[in-house]
């Protein structure tokens, strides 16, 4: 039983309104992740903004898929998943590298592998990585900012996979072609 409103533009809190039509546009559906998200105008605009800021960091395209897949997979959210491996076909990602970051294990290339260990070694550290963690992704061409970049990318995701799986978010249609279970 879910007590969370999937709402429409029509029944959302006023502030969410413009927000969910503009994604609705976007996407050509108002995806129900964000329709449930609309509850909490502050929540949706809070992972809005930290995506936005994820989104224009130093990190690649495919490197910031690496850090949003090891944070949905790692809080099971199959949601998020779906939606990035979609994310990853359009961005012609290899079949090796999206069945690797699908099930949580390493990557054929070395430095996005690096990058997902760090991301790995973050969350498991709650930031106070050892120093050989944080020495392997630099060694493995990485800056300082970079590392920063990781970490907003944890809390841009942790926002919505932990939302997605609160409010027991389904999958949508569309994204049907990219359902993802977690490993039992």
């Amino acid at each position: 039983m879910s007590v969370f409103t999937t709402h429409t533009v029509e029944t959302a809190p006023a502030a969410a309104r413009a927000t969910i039509e503009g994604i609705g546009h976007r996407f050509g559906w108002l995806p129900t992740p964000v329709a449930l998200l609309a509850e909490s105008p502050e929540l949706l605009a809070g992972f809005l903004a930290a995506n936005t800021g994820f989104e224009q960091t130093d990190l690649a395209p495919l490197e910031r898929e690496v850090v949003a897949f090891v944070v949905a997979t790692t809080n099971e959210c199959p949601v998020t998943v779906a939606l990035h491996t979609g994310t990853l076909a359009r961005l012609d990602a290899s079949p090796e590298l999206v069945t690797a970051l699908r099930a949580g294990t390493a990557l054929p290339e070395p430095r996005l592998e690096a990058l997902r260990r760090f991301t790995l070694a973050v969350l498991a550290h709650r930031g106070a990585v050892p120093d050989a963690g944080l020495d392997d992704f630099l060694a493995a061409g990485y800056q300082p900012r970079h590392a920063l970049d990781v970490v907003l990318g944890i809390g841009a995701y942790t926002m919505s996979t932990v939302a997605n799986r609160l409010t027991r978010a389904p999958l949508d249609p569309p994204l049907a072609a990219y359902a993802w279970t977690p490993a039992a």
